[in-house]
Order: C-alpha cells, then structure tokens, then sequence
C-alpha cells in the first residue's frame, strides 16, 4: 500500500462494524502493522455476535496437509471417489453461522493460499459449506514492513482489503486502562508519544529507535502487543532485581525504549498506596513528579470502586488541572467500564460543574 492509503485506515472498531455489516457477503482483509491488534478482531465480533461460532485459524503454522486429508477409514467403500477431511478449525463442521479469522493469510506458502482461496471467496472447501450467515475474514502485516506478508495479484482482486491504522498514544492509553494494563506503562506512553510513530514517516531508522523499521537489524522493538508484554513484566516487578527487569524488557521493547523505560519506572517509588488514598485522602502522599502524578490516575482510573470515589474526589483535588483533566476525560470516555458509577457520583458532579473545562483540555 502506498503511503497516501494511510489517510483512509480505519481503526479497529471501524473495521469490526464494516466486517459485521458485509462480512457475510465479502471477505475483508485487514491489512496493518504488526502487532497493531489485529488478531483482536476475532474476540470484538463474537462479543457483538454471540449466536456465531468463533473460529480462528493460523496460516503461520500450516502446511496443506493441515487444510484436508483424504479419509483413510472410507477410501475403499466401493464408491470410486476418494473423501476428504477438513480441518475442525475452519469451522465447516459447524451446523450454525460462524466467524472464521484466517490469521497471517500473507505468511501463507502459496499451496495453502490457493487452498484457503475458496473458503474466502465462496465459504467452500472440497465438499462442505459454511452456514450462510457466517462470517469470514482474513488478517496480514503490510507488504513495505518486509516480513513476508505477499499477496498474488488476483486474491487481492478478489478481496476488500482494509488498511488497520496503528493506534495513537491516547488510543491505546484509553483501552489500556479497561484491560489491566500497568499504570507505570500507561504513564510512559503518555509521555512517549514516538511510541506509536508509523514507520512510514519515518526516513532514517535512528530517528526514531523505539519502532520497527525495515532498514533496521533491531531485534525487538515497541508495538501495542509488546507494550502489554512489558504490562506484564511490570506486573511480576516484585520478584525482579533491576538487572533482571531490564534484560525482560530489552527482550521485549528493545534497549532504547527499555532504558527510558526503567528511568520513568523508578518514580513509582514514588505512588501512595491505593490504601492510603482510601483512609486518608487529605494527607495521603503526593508524587512531587508529574510522570508519578499520571501513574496514580491511571492507576485509579483501572481500579477504582464505588466504596472510595469519595475518598478519590478529594485527593484529586490535591492534585494539579492536568492531572484532573487527564482523570475527567478518562471518565468521560464511552469506553470505560466504570463511567456511570463515577459520572453519578455527587462529588464528581459537583466537580464536574465546577471544573467543566477541564473536559476538552487533556490532550496533552
């Protein structure tokens, strides 16, 4: 794809809602970065269609033995035709509609491409058919990453091809905070914005050292997926040294993000204890670093409960407008899990009319 298709990439939820409604009919093929979420996809469209069977398939670990095998138990029935059998994964067995993700269909070895090529275009392969209402769709890196995602000529024809955009620090920051990602990495991200740069408009590759580029021998290197294997890391903190915690997270976003990493991580040396905050949220400690100070926000806004939202409210008034502001569109956003719960509380609204403002102010 060339750089211009940029300007009509469409983030995940887009690309769930255009799935759903043509799914159906015509394959999508979700092309992007990778470890951009695409694989995500599966999980958001059985949550949207439950009565669907979700079925994924992985073309990076498949041969063609591994799509039909010939039926060894009825090759000599006497009816002269010899039968196959089909991979349970693929979902034909099924007698009701499914979603079937054919994952890294660009890494595919060409036999398998051609084999897959049908079940994409016609929901066939060799004597089964899916439900009519099923769903299929297909996912792969883009070709200019250089990591062998190649597509024939006349499959690409053959499908809607989809450009997945990369998601923005504050994208990936609002989705972090409902899934159980690490305050420490959430406030990095806020802060390191080069993150989440698309290599595309990145010329030279030590402009920016923390992303994957073509031009470049880095052997990991920061992407959404492995910012939450550095969540993860993060999380199991207690039973690392310094040293050991260093070498995980090299191995997992690369020396130079791994090294400002560290750096930021040791303020949260700094946070008060979420118990603290809930028994005393007027002497409760105070991060004197900003960085810190956005730890603690997002560290409430991922486990904050209805029994201490008072408590929270006046300890947040301790802190600075940005650090407000950064809570309050937290808050605001359609997609935190806890919206109402904080939204209907009186102090909150009591906040919120006061301080009204602060609503359209954090964007750094």
């Amino acid at each position: 794809m060339t750089t211009s298709t940029k300007l009509y990439a469409l983030d995940l939820d887009q690309i769930a809602q255009a799935i759903t409604t043509i799914g159906h009919k015509r394959t999508v093929l979700v092309q992007g970065h990778m470890g951009s979420g695409k694989s995500s996809l599966l999980n958001m469209l059985a949550a949207e269609m439950p009565k669907h069977v979700a079925c994924y398939f992985d073309c990076t670990t498949k041969d063609l033995g591994d799509i039909t095998i010939p039926d060894i138990m009825r090759i000599d029935d006497g009816s002269g035709f010899v039968r196959y059998l089909t991979n349970e994964e693929l979902g034909v067995h099924n007698d009701k509609p499914v979603i079937l993700m054919i994952d890294e269909y660009g890494k595919a070895n060409p036999a398998v491409k051609n084999a897959l090529l049908r079940l994409l275009l016609e929901r066939k392969i060799g004597s089964y058919t899916l439900h009519p209402d099923s769903i299929v769709f297909a996912t792969t890196n883009l070709g200019a990453e250089g990591v062998g995602d190649l597509l024939p000529a006349h499959a690409r024809n053959r499908l809607t091809v989809i450009e997945s955009s990369k998601p923005t620090w504050d994208q990936w920051i609002e989705w972090g905070i409902n899934n159980g990602i690490d305050p420490t990495v959430l406030g990095w991200c806020r802060n390191n914005d080069k993150a989440f740069a698309d290599f595309r408009d990145v010329e030279d590759p030590d402009e920016n050292d923390y992303v994957y580029h073509p031009r470049s021998t880095r052997a990991a290197f920061v992407t959404p997926r492995s910012l939450e294997a550095a969540s993860d890391c993060m999380q199991g903190r207690a039973g690392f040294d310094d040293k050991t915690l260093t070498s995980l997270l090299i191995g997992t976003i690369g020396p130079a993000a791994a090294g400002d990493f560290m750096a930021f991580a040791r303020l949260a040396d700094q946070l008060p204890s979420i118990e603290s905050i809930k028994s005393d949220p007027n002497s409760a400690l105070v991060p004197t670093s900003a960085g810190a100070v956005m730890m603690v926000v997002y560290k409430v806004l991922s486990t904050l409960d209805r029994d201490w939202v008072d408590a929270w409210m006046d300890y947040m008034l301790r802190l600075s407008k940005e650090a407000q502001g950064v809570f309050a569109n937290g808050v605001r956003s359609d997609k935190y899990t806890k919206r109402s719960m904080v939204m209907t509380n009186k102090k909150f609204t009591q906040w919120a009319m006061d301080n009204n403002y602060l609503f359209t102010a954090d964007k750094k």
